[in-house]
């Protein structure tokens, strides 16, 4: 059985196995996920995905919500707004769901917002979308408050990946990106970052997801001889776009955004041409509950949860049941005023294992406040939806993947007023 059947059938047990029914409540419990497990994402999506059903396995372990169990309802994506959108309103219209945690790329999540989640007044919360238009629609009032993610914005990717060309003393560097919101806005915020850094852009090519070839994109970019490689994409495009810039001649000297810390993009391009490859990610903090996840996850899939957006989905997905808990009623506005009533600067502390939540379930029950502290550490959101996070960078060491440096959420935000300055 493949990880996603496996998803499906974990979805299809917690609906036969409910466990004791609040009696104004009917169960189970739905939480939607709009999420992409074919496609140039799939493979990304896939372990999002699953990690989305661990969390879920583990809150119906500590009793559920509203004494029901929780089903989790996946819709694939495929990573095409389209069909994210459709996926969306079948969930909403259909299943009924007050929440939707997704998507993984901002543009199927920005279409999903406006043309869903806002007029059906559902909580959306992603692990993994970055652009920051969702924090100028949250400025202008047109998310209304329906909005959240537990991954910083593409402002700091884009500090981070000029911070690392000027820190390795790279100075022409060509930029490749996807062609989306994500991709485009990520791209020329590092083009105005590099430039304060004292680096220079030799070309900014953008690429149209889930081509055969990329040649000519690579051919466009290596012109000017740069000395460095930006590469934005995900990783079944980034392999191949990896693959034709080394055959083509091109500098192994590689920066590469979160997504593509990926095993399978290490296995599809080769670990042994990716030596000279440095890539940024978001970090968990040095804490207990960081340590918590990562040992529960070892223990379940047997293998760390290395790759983009495990940490982050699962604290989407248990944030948001939290504040289905806190709700006495079960509607997206509900659950949208309670999602910073459970991560409270001045709540209880509670942790993402089965004693942590129902020690939070008392807490609820009790009506005090409570800070969810999970794998991305102590979330706190702001105005707008927004957290933000210390950040690492990375390598390969022959087929191992280490850290090689570590930013604390202080030390991101200075280096952003740096360069905004």
């Amino acid at each position: 059985m493949t990880r996603l059947l496996k998803i499906l059938a974990f979805g299809l047990a917690a609906t036969l196995g409910v466990a004791g029914a609040a009696s104004a409540q009917d169960c189970p419990i739905k939480l939607g996920a709009i999420l992409p497990v074919s496609g140039p994402m799939g493979q990304v999506g896939e372990r999002i995905a699953e990690t989305g059903a661990f969390a879920v396995e583990v809150m119906n372990e500590a009793g559920g919500i509203k004494g029901c169990d929780v089903e989790y309802v996946l819709r694939d994506t495929q990573g095409q707004s389209t069909v994210g959108v459709d996926a969306a309103k079948s969930l909403v219209d259909l299943e009924g769901v007050q929440a939707l945690v997704g998507a993984v790329s901002s543009g199927v999540s920005l279409p999903v917002l406006t043309s869903v989640a806002v007029p059906s007044k559902v909580v959306q919360i992603s692990c993994c979308s970055s652009s920051e238009s969702f924090t100028a629609l949250a400025e202008e009032g047109k998310t209304e408050g329906y909005w959240f993610r537990t991954y910083a914005t593409n402002r700091s990717q884009s500090a981070m990946g000029a911070l690392v060309a000027s820190n390795q003393g790279y100075k022409k560097t060509a930029v490749i990106y996807v062609n989306t919101d994500f991709g485009v806005g990520l791209a020329k915020r590092f083009e105005q970052d590099l430039a304060k850094l004292g680096g220079t852009i030799t070309s900014m090519v953008a690429y149209n997801e889930n081509q055969q070839s990329y040649r000519a994109e690579v051919t466009a970019a290596l012109a000017g001889d740069p000395d460095s490689l930006f590469l934005v994409a995900f990783p079944v495009d980034g392999a191949t776009i990896t693959r034709e810039w080394l055959s083509l001649g091109g500098t192994g000297n590689l920066i590469v955004n979160n997504s593509l810390r990926s095993d399978d993009y290490f296995k599809a391009v080769g670990h042994q041409y990716l030596q000279d490859m440095i890539g940024y990610d978001s970090a968990q903090p040095r804490l207990p509950s960081v340590d918590s996840f990562n040992e529960m996850f070892q223990a379940r899939f047997d293998g760390p949860p290395n790759g983009p957006g495990l940490h982050s989905v699962f604290d989407a997905v248990m944030v948001t049941l939290l504040a289905m808990e806190m709700s006495d009623e079960l509607t997206g506005t509900n659950i949208r005023d309670n999602m910073r009533m459970v991560t409270s600067s001045d709540g209880t502390e509670v942790y993402p294992t089965v004693e942590g939540l129902m020690k939070a379930k008392e807490l609820i029950a009790a009506g005090q406040p409570i800070r969810y502290v999970g794998a991305t550490g102590a979330l706190q959101f702001d105005a707008n939806g927004d957290v933000q996070a210390p950040k690492m960078t990375w390598k390969l060491d022959g087929e191992t993947n280490v850290e090689t440096g570590y930013y604390t959420t202080e030390e991101v935000a200075a280096l952003i007023a740096r360069l905004d300055g």
